[in-house]
């Protein structure tokens, strides 16, 4: 194609600096699967394990969570999505738009370390189950005591760089491949487990009922004691914590880099097969599997790795589900990073920005108190991102229902925009300043610090011109706009028509890897409902242990082999 004159400076901008292109955009099944596999991560192993130490009761947990859980994916759907498709933009360029360089800099940067720091932390994860696996000591310092601990980490860190400088379609496809085993493992461990705690609580390999099931949690679970025998953490707690987990992607808009691929804005409901599988099953499954594996071990859940709590929930297969799982979140906060940083320095590729960004991080992995300090992180990196996540709340739905003009500090052409600086310094003054009075729970600290951000700069956006008019500049972005949409048009008719994998051996594949996956899970049953004795129990689980890590290894080979086909179709 002999591109015109016009399109000359269009050619020269990165693709992550457009707006995605409608022949790029995805069904609601590529977001159930990547936010399935992200969520379904290492971390709840971690995670399942806190609300342990935290004190909290079976019931809170079970009610708690559901709640918790569904609020975020409301958040998803009417927060993140609705701006992430109208725009089509990542939060990283749609923030310059509305804050200038200046202020796109300064917290691009600081992006650029959160998810630095959140994928080294699970590439540290990953590592943590081969070195289980090849009887390496326990890393147990800040920084690394073996070097062939280091080695692994190079080794893991490898394979998530590879898949995160392919952009969103790898991001994706390795997420989707992943999500169905990963949903399977979890809720299999959680079933090979049950029976060690019923055994140990009840004399029994089976709770009776829902009752039973209640009882055998508040004795050896979900107690209402946290590690210091003090009573724990209710159920406004447990909503709070499931809710606020995630407010750096939802309230924060982080998450506009993944929906923005979205065809529809409803399917930022897809979010749900993270939160209600990933959130809710895995931490409750977290929970069950690190209490078996403790009585197992005769040791106490928070003195458990990943790697303990695997390995005794799904023998070698819980090696591949640290692993895997450690990879799936890495990968996606990897490629985040890298958009960061590519908005950063934007005269570079993203492909380039995320290998450089990915080389640090897995220097950084090689120091494992980033995976001790990993939950600290989340809740405060969810803090500092959201008052930025109001501004750009307010600059998209609130100031065009108020008669202000979006954009209006890019039609100024400021490249520091005081109102969007001093709202989020407000903001985090605000937030941080109602937890050192302990005015109430953390974990709901953002709603507050959210609306608080979004008068401010309501207030101070109107006093710096956002309510003038911009008539000839709003005429030049619809027309820009226009140019870019028959820019990709163009573009799109070069790329090859996608065709639909129909052969008989790609059908066969996805079968065998469909049946490989639903014999886990009967094999899992038998351990939890065909066990009648201690003996039988063990004898089953052993069972399970073998063959589900056989049914593994035929999962990923027909599962990838059927993914690659699918590429290759011409």
């Amino acid at each position: 194609m002999n591109t015109s004159d016009d399109f000359k400076n269009l050619e020269q901008l990165d693709e992550e600096q457009l707006p995605v292109a409608k022949h790029k955009l995805h069904d609601w099944t590529h977001f159930a699967g990547l936010y399935a596999a992200e969520h379904v991560a290492a971390t709840e192993f971690v995670i399942g394990a806190t609300f342990v130490a935290l004190g909290s009761k079976t019931m809170d947990i079970l009610l708690g969570l559901l709640i918790g859980n569904i609020l975020a994916v409301l958040s998803w759907t009417f927060i993140t999505s609705p701006i992430a498709v109208d725009t089509r933009l990542s939060l990283y360029t749609y923030l310059n738009k509305i804050a200038g360089d200046s202020m796109t800099k300064l917290y691009n940067w600081a992006n650029v370390i959160i998810f630095s720091v959140i994928s080294a932390a699970m590439i540290t994860v990953s590592s943590t189950a081969v070195r289980f696996a090849f009887n390496i000591p326990a890393q147990l310092d800040w920084y690394p005591t073996n070097l062939w601990f280091v080695f692994i980490v190079l080794a893991v860190g490898i394979v998530v760089v590879s898949i995160a400088i392919y952009g969103f379609n790898a991001v994706s496809d390795f997420s989707g491949v992943c999500a169905p085993w990963l949903f399977v493992m979890f809720t299999s461990g959680a079933m090979v487990l049950l029976p060690a705690l019923s055994i140990d609580v009840l004399d029994k390999t089976l709770p009776s009922g829902w009752s039973d099931f209640i009882n055998l949690g508040n004795q050896s679970i979900w107690t209402g004691l946290d590690s210091n025998g003090e009573p724990g953490i209710g159920l406004i707690e447990v909503i709070g914590f499931a809710w606020a987990a995630n407010t750096i992607t939802h309230f924060g808009l982080i998450d506009m880099a993944l929906l923005r691929f979205a065809k529809k804005k409803i399917y930022g409901l897809a979010t749900s097969t993270g939160m209600m599988f990933g959130h809710y099953v895995a931490w409750i499954a977290a929970g069950i599997m690190g209490a078996g594996a403790a009585v197992i071990l005769g040791k106490s859940i928070v003195a458990l790795d990943p790697g303990d709590v695997a390995y005794y929930a799904l023998g070698w297969s819980g090696f591949v589900i640290v692993i895997v799982a450690g990879w799936t979140t890495a990968i996606t906060n990897l490629y985040r990073a890298g958009l960061a940083a590519q908005a950063i320095f934007a005269n570079n590729s993203r492909k380039k920005t995320t290998l450089i960004v990915g080389l640090v991080t897995i220097v950084i992995a090689c120091f494992p108190f980033v995976f001790s300090q990993i939950l600290p992180l989340l809740t405060y990196a969810g803090l500092l991102v959201v008052p930025v996540g109001a501004i750009v709340f307010a600059e998209h739905q609130i100031f065009p229902r108020i008669g202000f003009t979006r954009y209006w500090s890019s039609y100024k052409q400021l490249s520091f925009s005081f109102p969007a600086v001093a709202s989020w310094a407000a903001g985090l003054v605000f937030g941080f300043g109602l937890n050192a009075f302990n005015v109430m729970s953390f974990f709901y600290l953002f709603i507050p610090t959210w609306i608080f951000t979004i008068l401010i700069y309501t207030i101070l956006a109107s006093r710096f011109g956002a309510k003038e008019a911009y008539s000839e500049e709003v005429k030049k972005e619809k027309l820009q706009k226009e140019k870019i949409e028959k820019f990709q048009e163009l573009k799109a008719i070069q790329e090859p028509e996608k065709k639909r994998d129909v052969t008989i051996l790609s059908k066969i594949l996805k079968g065998i890897a469909i049946i490989s996956l639903g014999f886990t899970l009967v094999l899992a049953i038998n351990v939890l409902f065909g066990s009648s004795n201690e003996n039988n129990y063990i004898e089953n689980r052993e069972t399970f242990y073998t063959y589900a890590f056989i049914c593994t290894l035929i999962y990923f080979i027909t599962a990838y082999w059927n993914l690659q086909r699918g590429k290759s179709i011409k």
